[in-house]
């Protein structure tokens, strides 16, 4: 028997996929929601995008703030990694 999802729940799945950038494995194992139910709630909404302005700018937020969440993940491991180097070269100097 099919279940019912409210719209706020399934708005929740797909901003946890879109935005946070989780995978429908993770979301399934966490939610026990089916990866074509997943699949077929982002694509409804990536429709609605396309006739929405407002839903439309909701995602490409999402989409952004992924790319900076990315972005700003591997600008630390770089800072990490210059630190460990400067403390590195300070040893082998002094």
């Amino acid at each position: 028997m099919p279940q019912n999802y409210t719209p706020e729940f399934k708005k929740k799945i797909v901003r946890l996929h879109e935005e946070e950038g989780r995978t429908y494995k993770s979301i399934t194992a966490e939610y026990g929601v089916s990866k074509a139910s997943i699949s077929k709630w982002c694509s409804e909404f990536n429709k609605e995008c396309q006739t929405s302005p407002d839903i439309k700018t909701e995602y490409d937020n999402m989409k952004e703030f992924l790319r900076l969440k990315r972005e700003n993940e591997e600008l630390r491991k770089e800072n990490l990694f210059l630190k460990k180097a400067a403390a590195f070269f300070a040893k082998e100097i002094g």
